[in-house]
């Protein structure tokens, strides 16, 4: 019979002979390691890995998750091991711009980012037909003056239902309660411009070209109770020159939003972004 592929993630303290566990671990169940990637972080003391490797298909990943209890154990690991073909199921919220969510759907349908879109939210109607096309449920839920907390609630009560991994904020211009990022934290992944807090406010782009940047940027992180400010995964930059046009600018700034968020979603997706306290390894 095919051998089944797995990923294991952990982190833990740092200290001798884990890497040693763990392939010892494989090697005596039968496991072949197929990809490794290991980082060590001086700063924080704590180590990272990400093995990819094949099991007899007789092994199931219950079976592969009870015995390596007492390996993560030894070493205090956070742990986590998956089937490398369960596609995550994530969710996409958006508002009026609607860049990054054509973008995600597109990739998805191509195969380009793996992963199984259980839904769209969206506090507007305007891609209700965008997202029909993709023959993909639609969620309108309006965000009335007085009633973020119920819109939350219905968008956390459709991720339990839908057995949601990830979250991703294609531009939902909105700001979460502290409650909702709680409730996700970890699970939830935001894309922004680079320009933050430089430029902040209404049509950060033309404010930009207003002082002459010659960078455009963008910024996909998680999204944590301080707006903008949760871990890094991916940035993205475009060089430009005194002649590019504010609508230019915006076309420009699209482009490399659609670029790290998607590449933030892939990379999430597929197991190889581990958390570090306000920071993140990603094993690219």
């Amino acid at each position: 019979m095919p051998a089944e592929h797995y990923v294991l993630t952990l982190s833990c303290p740092d200290k001798q002979g884990i890497v040693h566990a763990v392939s010892s671990y494989l090697f005596m169940t039968g496991c072949n390691i197929e990809d490794s990637q290991q980082f060590g972080d001086q700063d924080t003391g704590l180590f990272f890995m990400r093995v990819a490797f094949s099991a007899e298909a007789s092994v199931s990943v219950d079976k592969l998750r009870a015995s390596f209890s007492a390996v993560g154990d030894t070493f205090r690991m956070d742990w986590q091991i998956h089937r490398a073909k369960d596609r995550m199921r994530i969710l996409l919220m958006v508002s009026k711009y609607g860049h990054c969510l054509n973008d995600l759907l597109f990739r998805s349908r191509t195969g380009a980012l793996p992963v199984e879109i259980a839904g769209v939210v969206s506090n507007h109607a305007d891609f209700r037909d965008l997202v029909g096309s993709y023959d993909l449920p639609f969620h309108h839920i309006p965000v009335a003056k007085d009633g973020k907390a119920l819109a939350e609630q219905q968008v956390l009560d459709l991720v339990e239902a839908e057995q949601v991994e990830l979250v991703v904020l294609a531009r939902y211009m909105q700001i979460l309660s502290d409650h909702f990022c709680k409730q996700l934290s970890g699970r939830i992944i935001n894309i922004h411009h680079s320009f933050l807090p430089s430029f902040k406010g209404a049509k950060p782009y033309h404010q930009a070209h207003a002082r002459g940047v010659k960078l455009i940027g963008a910024t996909a992180h998680y999204v944590t109770a301080d707006l903008d400010e949760g871990p890094i995964i991916e940035q993205e930059v475009r060089r430009v020159s005194h002649a590019v046009t504010p609508d230019q600018l915006v076309a420009i700034g699209r482009d490399v939003e659609c670029q790290a968020l998607a590449r933030a979603v892939a990379w999430h997706s597929s197991r190889r972004v581990l958390p570090n306290g306000q920071r993140t390894v990603v094993f690219a």
